[in-house]
């Protein structure tokens, strides 16, 4: 196998350092922000005028074909830009690779590589200590890749590129079951945000106690075995996700931070944008128990109301937002145990509620599949580039 640096294998472009002037319609030109899902979006990008696009240096016009990647914040996240992608222009925190001979390197290898750990090693041996993380060019150029021969570069992406789609596919089932719960939830109580229905209202805190998480010292978390500790990522999809799992010691001092299967619990941070902050789940069997860390809370039910009710109806958007009490502008949204006590929401009977709770029940016995399937995938395709990546 041939060791490579990636300036032999590619041009490496950067977008402009200046803001243009923009304007309301003309060329796209994008920033980090519009890069998501690994897809552009062109939805809420910038514009500039064609004159403006046409004296902008080569750096700032990725073309199709090309490898997008983020530079700046949420590093790496790279895409081939695919035929049919409108021209563009880019800033500076966007970054692009142009490749120097297909003979040699495909780009979705590299796509595949920067995803890597052998990628994140010598990123992380780069940015040690410096005050903005972002991919430095100077430093990204010298980067080693392991490249083998053309044949075995598409044999890869090919297996990858399969694992990748079948993961996309239990992702998308699992939006449709999340989706058929919704809407039935809906069908059956209405609009929670306005309470279409004209349901009774009540204050959280006559239904419910609030358990706020202990504050685990990070440096002495252990990788291998213990308690495992619920964090702020594990929550995802109405789901507990045990991936980047840490572990604390067993104590007994811990015990009233101690969730069990059937707990129902809230994440309390997360990015307002990305919609990642107030999610909640019923927690499955994975464990026999885990440690809430302060991101998190449990909602012990006292009376009155069905945890499988409570937990949609915390999903909605506006009910969320309720939360916080978030405003235009606001990145980071920070949902206290006092937030949560002291909302409204309609109480439907409980008899209702249970009616709607076995319907989950049922709709989560696929969703179990999907994820079983998911997870089994997703370890597949890890392994696989722990395999050729190293």
């Amino acid at each position: 196998m041939e060791k490579a640096k990636l300036c032999e294998l590619v041009d490496i472009y950067l977008g402009v350092t200046h803001t243009p002037e923009y304007v309301f319609n003309g060329v796209p030109f994008l920033s980090v922000k519009d890069i998501s899902g690994g897809k552009i979006c062109f939805n809420d990008c910038k514009y500039i005028s064609q004159e403006e696009y046409d004296s902008l240096s080569e750096g700032a016009k990725p073309k199709v074909g090309d490898m997008l990647f983020c530079r700046v914040g949420t590093l790496g996240k790279p895409i081939i830009i695919p035929e049919g992608t409108p021209l563009f222009g880019s800033f500076v925190s966007l970054g692009y690779l142009r490749n120097k001979n297909t003979d040699r390197c495909d780009l979705n290898y590299l796509r595949y590589w920067m995803y890597s750990n052998s990628f994140w090693k010598q990123v992380n041996s780069n940015v040690k200590g410096a005050s903005q993380v972002n991919l430095n060019t100077g430093w990204l150029s010298k980067f080693d890749v392991d490249l083998p021969d053309m044949q075995e570069q598409k044999h890869r992406i090919s297996v990858l590129d399969k694992c990748k789609a079948i993961i996309e596919q239990r992702e998308e089932e699992l939006k449709v079951l999340d989706n058929l719960i919704k809407a039935r939830f809906v069908e059956v109580f209405g609009n929670p945000d306005t309470n279409s229905k004209g349901w009774n209202e009540c204050v959280l805190s006559e239904k419910l106690n609030v358990v706020g998480g202990y504050t685990f010292k990070s440096d002495q978390f252990d990788e291998i075995s213990g308690i495992p500790v619920l964090r702020i990522g594990n929550i995802n999809a109405g789901f507990f996700k045990p991936v980047n799992l840490v572990y604390w010691h067993e104590d007994e001092n811990l015990e009233r931070y101690a969730i069990y299967p059937g707990d129902l619990v809230m994440s309390l941070t997360g990015t307002v944008g990305k919609d990642d902050y107030g999610n909640v789940c019923i927690l499955g069997d994975e464990y026999e128990m885990y440690y809430l860390n302060q991101r998190n809370a449990k909602l012990e039910i006292k009376e009155g109301i069905d945890k499988y009710y409570l937990s949609q109806l915390l999903k909605f958007a506006q009910i969320k937002k309720r939360l916080t009490g978030i405003s235009r502008g606001v990145r980071q949204a920070n949902i206290s145990n006092k937030d949560i006590l002291n909302l409204v929401v309609p109480v439907p009977p409980i008899e209702l509620q249970e009616q709607f709770a076995n319907f989950v029940h049922q709709v989560d016995k696929s969703k179990v599949a999907v994820q079983k399937a998911l997870d089994e995938t997703q370890l597949l395709f890890d392994s696989l580039m722990q395999q050729y990546f190293g």
